[in-house]
C-alpha cells in the first residue's frame, strides 16, 4: 500500500470522510480545467520541476498530517469546494516513474467574509471620484465668477434691497438715489417727530436742535456694497431699512433727549395698601422704565425722516409684588389693623395706640416672593405713646462740660432707664391682624448715658484752643443769635469727628423760636426768619480758624460786611423745611476732643473752643485789590430801600499753622475772596401814565380787534416778572446779620 493510502488508514473516520471530499473536488477541478492550462502546466515542467514539485507534495501532504491540516479539514464542504476553485497546483508523483501525472491540489487557509476587490472596480471607482471633482470644480468656479461679475456690476450703485426711511433706492446709481431721498424725504423735515418710549409720547422739532440730514452721507453709506456673498444673495429676497445719516446742534439735541429721559424713566413702584383716613386703599404694583440713553439717540439721528415716528429703546423695571398680594394683604392686614386701638401696658400704667396712629404708622414692603410684609414707623408711634408713658421711665443723663473763667469741671453723667421701643413694637405686626381687643406689652432695658464721665475725662479738654468775639446787631437779629447760640453751647466734637451747624440745629424757623430779622438778598436789604445766624456763623468760623481745625465747608458772603474781618467770614442758609443750601463745617483732626462755648450778651457774641492746644494760628491779610463799581438802581418809592452801595473788591487771607510747642511752621493755608460791589438803590416816584384821548363813542363802544390782550395781558407780564424776580432773590438770599 502507498504512503497515501497509509496515511489515510491511520486517520479517525472524520478525518478520512475530509479527505475524501477533498480528493472528489480535486478531480472535478481537474476535468474542469481548461486545455490552455493544462498545455502551460505539460510544457513547462523542466524534469527540475518536476522533482520540485514531487519534493512540494511530499512535504504539503505531510503537512496535511498535522493539527492545522487536521483542523482545515474539519471546515464545511461548501468552504473547501470554494478554496478549490481559488487555486490548482499540479504536481507529479515520484514514486512511480511513470510519464502519466497525477495532479494534487493544495487547498491553503483563506478569509472568505470579504472578497478581494477586483482591479475593474478600483478603476471604475476613480473614475466616477474625477467625474465628481470635476463637477464639484465647476459649480464652484462658476459660482465664484457669478460673484465677481455681480460686485463688479453694482460697483457705485446703491446696495441691492437697500430702503432709506422707507424710501426704496435698491440699485440705483447715487445721483440718483439722492435726487429721489429728496424729493420724498424733504417734504417731512419740517414737520415734527412724534417719539415713543414706552408708555410715553414726545414730540421733537428738528428746527428746534438744528437736526438735519447729511445728503451725501446717507448715499455713501446706501452705495457700500456688502461682501459677504450669502448677503448679497439674500438681498434677492430681502430688504435692508438702513436710515439716514443726520446732523444736529449736539447741545441741544442732547437737552432734548434728557428731557426724553426725564419724562420716560420711572421707579418701579411695588404694590402696597395706603390708608384714606381709616380707609385702606390698595394700590396695585407698576413696573418701571429706563429710557437707553445713548442708543435712542443713535434711534432718532438714524430713523427720524421715517412715517410714523420713532419707537426709542426703554428698558422695563420689574416688580416682585402682584395685585393678589395687594389684595391679600389690604384683607389679612390693613383692614383689621385699624378696627380699633391697641393698649401699651406699661409699669403701672397703660397707654392707647389709636386707630389714625395705627394708619400713619402702618406701612407695606414686597418680599422676594412676592407677598407684602407690614412695617411700622416707629418714631410716629412713639411719638403718640411715648408721652402716655413718660412718667414711667428715668431719664439719662450725659456728662457735661461746665466752663468758671479759665477752668472747666465735668459733670458726671447718670445711666437711665427707659422703654426699649424696637423690642416692644417688635410683636405688632402680628398684633395688627388680630380684632377685637389688643395689647403689647412695653419692654424696658437700662439707657446708658451716650458720653459717660470716662468718656468725657479721656477727651483733654483743659484749654482755651481758639476764639473770636463780634459785636453789633440788631434787636431782632441777636434774638436768633442768643437762640442758636443757646443750642451749640456744649456740643461736643470728639476726634475725628466733624461738626455742622446746620445738622446739629436743623430746622432755624419759628417753631424753634427764631424771628424775622434782617437778611441781604440780590444785594438789597431785606428781612426773613431767623436773619442774624450768620454772624453766629462768622464768629463760630474764626474761633475753629485759630484753634486750628480743618475747614470742611464755609461760603462767604457775596458783599462785604465791614464789621467781618476781611476775607474771614461765613454765611449760612436753610430751605424752609431745614434742608442745608450753604453750610458751614469744621472737622477735629486732634487726637483730643474739642467742646464749643458760647456766650452770648445783648452786644455782641463769643465763640470759644476747649481742648488741648497743638497748634499756634496766625492770620496774614493782604491788601485789597481789584475794585469794581457798582451798578445804580431805581426802584418805586413804594417798596423801595434806598442804599448807597459799596464797591467790589478781592482780598487774599492766609492761615499759618505753627507747633505749638517748637514753633515750627507746619502750612500756609492762602485764601482770596471776590466781594461783588453793591449796587446803589435809588428810589424815585413813578411818573404818571397819561390820560387816554377820548374817542369817539362809536369807537369806544365797538369790540377789541382779535390779539388785542388790553391792560390786563401786560399786568399779567409785570407779575409773572414780579414772581420770577422773588424766586432768584430767594435763591441768593444771604444773611446780613444786621
Amino acid at each position: 500500500m502507498s504512503q497515501e493510502n497509509s496515511s489515510a488508514e491511520e486517520r479517525p473516520d472524520g478525518q478520512q470522510s475530509a479527505d475524501a471530499a477533498a480528493e472528489q473536488t480535486v478531480e472535478q477541478a481537474s476535468q474542469d480545467s481548461s486545455p490552455d492550462a493544462s498545455h502551460d502546466v505539460d510544457h513547462d515542467a523542466s524534469p527540475a520541476a518536476e522533482q520540485d514539485t514531487g519534493a512540494d507534495a511530499s512535504r504539503d501532504t505531510a503537512q496535511d498530517d498535522s493539527p492545522v491540516a487536521e483542523q482545515d479539514a474539519g471546515q464545511s464542504t461548501a468552504q473547501d469546494e470554494s478554496a478549490v476553485a481559488e487555486q490548482d497546483t499540479v504536481q507529479a508523483s515520484p514514486d512511480t516513474g511513470r510519464d502519466d501525472v497525477e495532479a494534487t491540489v493544495v487547498l491553503p487557509k483563506v478569509q472568505l467574509d470579504t472578497p478581494p476587490e477586483s482591479g475593474v472596480d478600483t478603476r471604475a471607482r476613480n473614475r466616477k471620484l474625477r467625474r465628481a471633482g470635476i463637477i464639484a470644480g465647476s459649480v464652484v468656479g462658476g459660482l465664484a465668477l457669478l460673484y465677481g461679475l455681480d460686485l463688479l456690476i453694482s460697483q457705485g450703485d446703491v446696495a441691492r434691497g437697500t430702503t432709506v426711511a422707507g424710501v426704496d433706492v435698491s440699485g440705483m446709481s447715487t445721483d440718483d438715489a439722492e435726487q429721489l431721498l429728496r424729493s420724498e424725504l424733504e417734504p417731512r423735515l419740517a414737520g415734527p417727530v412724534e417719539l415713543t418710549a414706552g408708555e410715553q409720547t414726545h414730540t421733537l422739532d428738528p428746527a428746534a436742535v438744528d437736526l438735519r440730514v447729511d445728503w451725501a452721507g446717507t448715499v455713501s453709506e446706501a452705495a457700500d456694497q456688502p461682501l459677504n456673498p450669502f448677503t448679497r444673495i439674500a438681498s434677492f429676497f430681502t430688504t435692508d431699512e438702513i436710515g439716514v445719516v443726520s446732523e444736529a446742534d449736539q447741545e441741544r439735541f442732547d437737552a432734548e433727549v434728557e428731557r426724553v429721559r426725564a419724562a420716560t424713566d420711572r421707579a418701579a413702584a411695588e404694590g402696597t395698601v395706603r390708608f384714606d383716613g381709616l380707609t385702606p386703599v390698595p394700590e396695585d404694583p407698576r413696573p418701571g422704565q429706563r429710557l437707553d440713553v445713548g442708543a435712542a439717540r443713535a434711534e432718532i439721528l438714524r430713523h427720524w425722516p421715517a412715517e410714523g415716528g420713532v419707537a426709542l429703546p426703554v428698558s422695563t423695571l420689574d416688580v416682585r409684588s402682584t395685585p393678589e398680594s395687594v389684595r391679600t394683604a389690604l384683607e389679612e392686614i390693613a383692614t383689621p389693623a385699624v378696627s380699633g386701638p391697641v393698649t401699651v401696658r406699661g409699669e403701672n400704667k397703660d397707654a392707647v395706640l389709636s386707630p389714625e396712629t395705627i394708619a400713619a404708622a402702618l406701612t407695606f414692603a414686597a418680599r422676594d416672593d412676592g407677598s407684602l410684609e407690614p412695617r411700622i414707623d416707629q418714631e410716629v408711634v412713639v411719638g403718640d405713646v411715648g408721652p402716655q408713658l413718660a412718667s414711667t421711665e428715668q431719664r439719662g443723663r450725659d456728662a457735661s462740660f461746665v466752663f468758671e473763667g479759665d477752668s472747666v469741671r465735668i459733670e458726671e453723667s447718670a445711666h437711665g432707664r427707659g422703654i426699649d421701643w424696637k423690642a416692644t413694637l417688635s410683636g405688632l405686626p402680628d398684633v395688627l391682624r388680630e380684632t377685637g381687643e389688643r395689647a403689647v406689652t412695653a419692654k424696658y432695658a437700662a439707657q446708658p448715658a451716650s458720653l459717660t464721665t470716662e468718656e468725657a475725662e479721656q477727651l483733654g479738654i483743659e484749654e482755651v484752643i481758639g476764639e473770636f468775639t463780634t459785636s453789633g446787631f440788631a434787636y431782632d437779629s441777636g434774638i436768633n443769635i442768643r437762640t442758636v447760640a443757646e443750642e451749640v453751647d456744649g456740643a461736643v466734637v470728639k476726634p475725628g469727628d466733624s461738626f455742622s451747624l446746620n445738622g446739629f440745629t436743623g430746622p432755624r424757623g419759628t417753631e424753634q423760636g427764631y424771628v424775622g430779622a434782617g437778611v441781604i438778598s440780590n444785594g438789597v436789604p431785606g428781612r426773613a426768619v431767623g436773619g442774624g445766624i450768620s454772624q453766629f456763623a462768622t464768629t463760630l468760623y474764626n474761633a475753629y480758624y485759630f484753634a486750628g481745625m480743618t475747614d470742611v465747608e464755609h461760603q462767604e458772603h457775596s458783599y462785604y460786611i465791614s464789621r467781618y474781618p476781611q476775607g474771614r467770614e461765613a454765611t449760612v442758609f436753610q430751605n424752609p423745611d431745614g434742608s442745608s443750601v450753604i453750610d458751614l463745617k469744621f472737622t477735629n483732626d486732634t487726637e483730643t476732643g474739642v467742646v464749643i462755648q458760647t456766650i452770648w450778651t445783648e452786644s455782641d457774641i463769643t465763640v470759644k473752643l476747649w481742648g488741648t492746644k497743638h497748634v499756634e494760628v496766625e492770620s496774614v491779610t493782604g491788601e485789597p485789590f481789584g475794585y469794581t463799581s457798582p451798578s445804580v438802581e431805581v426802584q418805586p418809592i413804594a417798596t423801595c430801600a434806598p442804599s448807597s452801595g459799596s464797591s467790589g473788591f478781592s482780598v487774599t487771607d492766609t492761615r499759618i499753622i505753627r507747633d505749638a510747642e517748637s514753633g515750627e511752621e507746619l502750612r500756609r493755608e492762602p485764601r482770596t475772596v471776590v466781594y461783588n460791589p453793591q449796587p446803589t438803590i435809588v428810589c424815585e416816584e413813578p411818573e404818571p401814565e397819561p390820560e387816554p384821548e377820548p374817542q369817539p363813542e362809536s369807537e369806544s363802544s365797538a369790540p377789541p380787534e382779535p390779539g388785542d390782550g388790553g391792560d390786563p395781558g401786560d399786568t399779567g407780564n409785570q407779575d409773572q416778572d414780579t414772581q420770577g424776580t422773588q424766586g432768584t432773590q430767594g435763591t441768593q438770599q444771604e444773611d446780613a446779620g444786621a
